[in-house]
């Protein structure tokens, strides 16, 4: 039977939340000549993490099962290759 892994903690850091929100301000000036304040970027960052950081956190999982995946093949391959024939 496979247990359940606990929740990941997706919380971000203070700076990493004021650098996000900074990158938002940024883009909305920049793109859409909008002047975004701090409390609506903070709502956005809030909406994005919620709704679209599982998209990216699972994404992120897959990638790093693949990789595992490909360095247990070279590890099995190794050990194929040093296996002694049996007479």
């Amino acid at each position: 039977m496979q247990t359940k892994a606990p929740k990941p903690d997706m919380n971000l850091t203070d700076r990493n939340k004021e650098d996000i929100i900074l990158k938002f301000q940024k883009y909305f000036e920049a793109e859409l000549d909008y002047d975004l304040g701090n409390f609506d970027a903070g709502f956005l960052l809030d909406f994005v993490a919620e709704k679209l950081g599982p998209y990216f956190y699972n994404q992120g999982l897959s990638d790093a099962r693949a990789v595992l995946v490909s360095k247990m093949e070279d590890v099995e391959n190794d050990i194929m290759d040093i296996e002694m024939p049996i007479p």
